[in-house]
């Protein structure tokens, strides 16, 4: 069998399109195959894609380990570069696990794409403190539809990703947690690193872009807009009651996955 995929990039956050109706498989399955980076294609997750009554397209996120996710804010606008590119669109509306997101297209070339994305009202919880084997690490629970945990810090980590993985396991987080550390540039850049559900670290995240630029906004340590500085690239995030992310996204390649 033959699977049809489409891979995109966003800020090197990497995702496979794929028509929903175009396998009866089970999507976990085969999600950790086909992401898989030595024996699959490779991804941090699939959008697979469903008609939708009341927007272009329903997208399903399946995260790289199979489980599933509420959105991505990244995945989201590969969605929408995927049917750009297929229609000439300016603006689409995609529904995901988190409500219906709007984007609209800023620039573009012959693969690539700027999109703005409305993300939104973010729910923004009290400073939590949790207890590691490395001591207490407080942090800002921001909710964009997905559970986020927003650390400050002056220094990335040395083990970031050590540390990181055990603040994720806390049993205090029922459905999880993507977790984002942060550092302070100036009023207006920030500096993260993602360590998301179902994937591990990843080079850059829509909806934990977000989330650590709300948590710096609410804090007083930062004003709107901010550009939020990752390994995978920049993005801007805008909060007024709502939250507006711009940034890139990129078509890498078409190809068939042989099941």
């Amino acid at each position: 069998m033959r699977i049809p995929f489409t891979k995109a990039s966003a800020c090197g956050n990497d995702f496979l399109i794929i028509e929903g109706t175009a396998t009866q498989w089970n999507f976990a399955e085969l999600t950790r195959r086909i992401c898989d980076r030595h024996n699959g294609v490779g991804a941090d997750g699939v959008e697979w894609l469903f008609p939708a009554h009341g927007a272009d397209v329903d997208a399903r996120l399946v995260n790289a380990d199979g489980s599933d996710a509420e959105i991505s804010g990244n995945g989201t606008r590969c969605v929408a570069a995927y049917l750009c590119a297929e229609s000439r669109k300016q603006s689409v509306v995609i529904r995901t696990g988190a409500g219906l997101k709007t984007c609209t297209l800023v620039a573009r070339g012959e693969n690539s794409f700027e999109f703005e994305t409305a993300m939104g009202v973010p729910e923004v919880s009290r400073a939590h403190t949790v207890m590691t084997s490395f001591g207490e690490v407080e942090g800002v629970p921001v909710s964009m539809g997905n559970p986020h945990f927003v650390v400050f810090v002056g220094d990335f980590w040395l083990d970031w990703r050590e540390r990181a993985a055990e603040i994720q396991r806390d049993s205090g987080f029922k459905q999880g947690i993507n977790i984002e550390l942060v550092n302070i540039k100036d009023q207006g850049h920030i500096e993260v690193r993602f360590y998301e559900r179902g994937v591990g670290e990843t080079q850059s995240s829509g909806t934990g872009s977000c989330a650590a630029a709300v948590a710096s906004i609410t804090t007083g340590r930062v004003h709107s807009p901010v550009r939020v500085l990752a390994p995978g690239g920049s993005q801007i995030v805008r909060f007024e009651r709502e939250v507006f992310l711009t940034g890139p996204a990129q078509l890498i390649c078409r190809g068939e996955f042989f099941v």
